[in-house]
């Protein structure tokens, strides 16, 4: 067995750790364990943000940089021989979006013109059901590019989603027109969009839940920024038309902007086996917007960035909603009674990994992640060309 880093009695505490009680008694004080159990999901939505090729000029761009086999490690998760990933999720959008939400190729040769790498499916290996307690399922929403640069110029109308939520109910929830045009967009002529990106998460959901029906298991959703708005559909989704099969659903999801209408928010959290921990930095603003309309889901768990001695004071609108930085918060939050420690020793070079948050005299880069050569190689004429993207080869 590898070794396993920071989980702690994740596996004989899962059952509270992911939610059954509402996490009730362990926020306030957060409790170490579910700290822990955070950051692991908080990795593995960061992993969807990092692993996406953000570079215009290459063919590839909005694709993964990576293969499946290889995702986990190449993005430098934790813990990477916790769980295999069984899928790539791609999706679609037929609404007016700003381009922080899909990346488009400059290239005339791209890879898609309509489709952008959204995130993955996985499963706990053998080794990672030891750790965790059960055969965890986990779908990780990648998050958007930037998001605060362009929320005031984002359509915030409100669709009906009842053939997701809570079909043939007398209550109209209705959710964003955004997140839902990504979440169920399908072309029939699409190479990677035949099916919507809903289809395709519940179609590998349903084939993992049939895999393992004689294993415990675990549904949990994942997504920060765009991702967790996603995160906060796939799951009442999967429980209102009954992928879990009665296994427990919980979603963690950091800096969500709001989702839904009050008739969304009153189907989600009276939802039987569905759980939502929504982790809010207060200086960060996406968590405030939509206002008009909308209601928070879930339940809140705040940490304030701002507290840290270890982050430039007061910080900026990006550094706020930065998912390191809110795993950073998550580490080191003292909660009602103030302060910062860091209780989980969580390296502080990660808040500079794709921002400017760390205080100059640490002398760790801004920015720093990046491909080798951003994806230039050498060939073997001496001439250098772009080689960002792995084909999968299982």
């Amino acid at each position: 067995m590898s070794l396993v880093r920071g989980l702690g009695n994740v596996a004989r505490r899962w059952r509270e750790l992911n939610g059954v009680n509402y996490w009730k008694g362990l926020l306030d004080p957060l409790d170490i364990d579910l700290r822990r159990n955070i950051i692991n999901y908080g990795e593995l939505s960061q992993a969807a943000y990092t692993g996406l090729n953000r570079e215009r000029r290459s063919r590839y761009a909005g694709s993964c940089l990576f293969n499946r086999r290889d995702f986990l490690s190449r993005v430098d998760v934790s813990n990477p021989d916790l769980y295999e990933i069984t899928k790539f999720v791609y999706a679609m959008c037929t609404v007016s979006l700003p381009d922080g939400f899909m990346v488009k190729s400059l290239s005339k040769a791209a890879w898609s013109r309509q489709s952008n790498w959204m995130g993955f499916v996985a499963v706990a290996t053998d080794e990672g059901k030891e750790v965790l307690g059960r055969r965890d399922v986990v779908v990780a929403w990648r998050g958007t590019i930037r998001m605060v640069e362009w929320m005031d110029d984002l359509d915030i109308s409100l669709v009906p989603a009842s053939e997701i939520v809570l079909p043939g109910s007398a209550i109209n929830p209705c959710v964003h027109g955004g997140w839902l045009s990504v979440y169920t967009t399908a072309d029939p002529g699409s190479q990677y969009n035949q099916e919507s990106a809903r289809h395709q998460v519940l179609n590998e959901v349903k084939r993992i839940q049939d895999l393992y029906k004689n294993e415990e298991t675990s549904i949990t959703i994942t997504g920060h920024s765009l991702g967790a708005a996603l995160a906060t559909i796939n799951a009442i989704d999967i429980v209102s038309n009954g992928y879990n099969k009665s296994c427990p659903v919980s979603a963690f999801v950091f800096g969500s902007p709001r989702v839904g209408n009050p008739d969304f928010q009153k189907a989600f959290d009276s939802a039987a086996d569905l759980r939502l921990l929504r982790v809010r930095n207060s200086p960060d603003v996406v968590p405030k917007w939509p206002k008009l309309g909308y209601n928070d889901v879930g339940t809140e768990l705040m940490i304030d960035t701002g507290e840290s001695p270890y982050l430039k004071a007061p910080g900026n609108p990006l550094t706020w909603h930065d998912m390191e930085c809110y795993m950073h918060g998550v580490a080191g939050t003292q909660g009602s009674s103030g302060g910062f420690k860091l209780l989980v020793d969580r390296d502080i070079a990660l808040v500079n990994k794709h921002e400017d948050a760390l205080k100059n005299e640490y002398s760790i880069p801004t920015s720093w992640w990046v491909v080798q050569n951003k994806g230039m190689v050498k060939g073997k004429d001496g001439r250098w060309h772009l080689a960002d993207h792995e084909d999968d080869d299982y």
